[in-house]
């Protein structure tokens, strides 16, 4: 049988039949000799069902890997991409909030600012992140630290992955529409380069209010929305199991959100998504984080402030 701590989505069913099959070679290689061959050759048909079946994704199958438990979270970004972090909490006006983490670090050599949303890894630690569903004291630290880095001219990485504000009423009470227009503001006028990269889902205002950036990078299997799929299918038909519908209706994906100009850069994920080799896809955003970092050291407060008003001005704009 294939490992019971791999997580298979629906649509990877072949594939997972294929691996038990593998599994179950192994085993019976150990007492009635080798199947070298016939477990090579069902690897290379997993693998190539895998390309596959990755290549050709619809929205709904791209935000259910978008939502893949073994995706790599913040916390993993940030013990692979940066080095000497220092994590700082508090909003210093009602608490801390650990659904949005941040503080201080370096990429490569740079002294940054990063911060990003963490949903956590099982029961105790998603109900400690709030599954990634900030409340405003989570955006308001966001702030802090967004202020942090222009005081002290220091580049912000964001990572963003929720499936929106937390909705509770005790959020709402503290004002959560404001600050998360308060971040928003803050990212649209940071005077220091601000790199915004959606790693697994980016959903409604919770997503944008650290995604105010220069430069917005999007994995290739995760997703970007004003609302949820599920949400959307129960507004505009009242049934929450069309949400397959919804997701091929709003423009989701990474190819869709390029073409209008909401995203600037894709990047590629390994063959069967980042949950795959996560090594890999945390390396290949450490790339592109460098590249991007770089062709934005140039630039003045004036400059960044600019750049990113027109970024964001010219969605939705009319092509002549």
């Amino acid at each position: 049988m294939a490992s019971p701590l791999r997580h298979y989505l629906d649509f990877e069913k072949p594939i997972a039949d294929l691996e038990a099959k593998i599994e179950e070679l192994k085993a019976l290689a150990e007492t009635a000799g080798p199947f070298e061959a016939e477990i090579a050759a069902l690897k290379d048909r997993a693998e190539d069902l895998r390309r596959q079946t990755y290549a050709r994704l619809d929205p709904w199958k791209k935000t259910q890997v978008a939502r893949h438990p073994a995706r790599p979270h913040f916390v993993d970004y940030v013990a692979s991409l940066i080095s000497d972090f220092v994590e700082l909490r508090g909003d210093r006006q009602f608490g801390d909030d650990q659904a949005i983490l941040g503080g201080l670090g370096r990429f490569r050599g740079r002294a940054v600012v990063v911060m990003g949303h963490e949903k956590g890894f099982d029961t105790a630690t998603r109900l400690t992140h709030n599954f990634g569903m900030a409340r405003p004291e989570g955006y308001r630290k966001a702030v802090r630290l967004m202020d942090l880095a222009e005081r002290f001219n220091l580049p912000v990485l964001t990572f963003v992955d929720t499936a929106g504000a937390y909705p509770g009423l005790g959020a709402e009470e503290r004002g959560q529409a404001e600050a998360i227009a308060r971040s928003t503001e803050k990212g649209l006028t940071l005077g220091v380069p601000m790199i915004a990269t959606i790693t697994g889902e980016g959903g409604s205002g919770g997503a944008i209010a650290l995604a105010a950036a220069n430069r917005v990078l999007m994995l290739e299997h995760s997703i970007y929305s004003v609302i949820s799929p599920e949400g959307a299918a129960s507004i505009l038909w009242r049934d929450g199991a069309r949400a397959r519908d919804a997701a091929a209706a709003m423009k989701i994906t990474g190819r869709d959100l390029i073409e209008l100009r909401i995203v600037d850069r894709l990047i590629e994920e390994p063959v069967g998504g980042a949950h795959a080799d996560p090594a890999a896809a945390m390396a290949a955003v450490g790339d592109v984080l460098e590249e991007e970092l770089r062709a934005l050291e140039g630039l003045d407060a004036d400059a960044l402030r600019a750049q990113r008003a027109e970024r964001f001005y010219a969605i939705g704009r009319m092509q002549p």
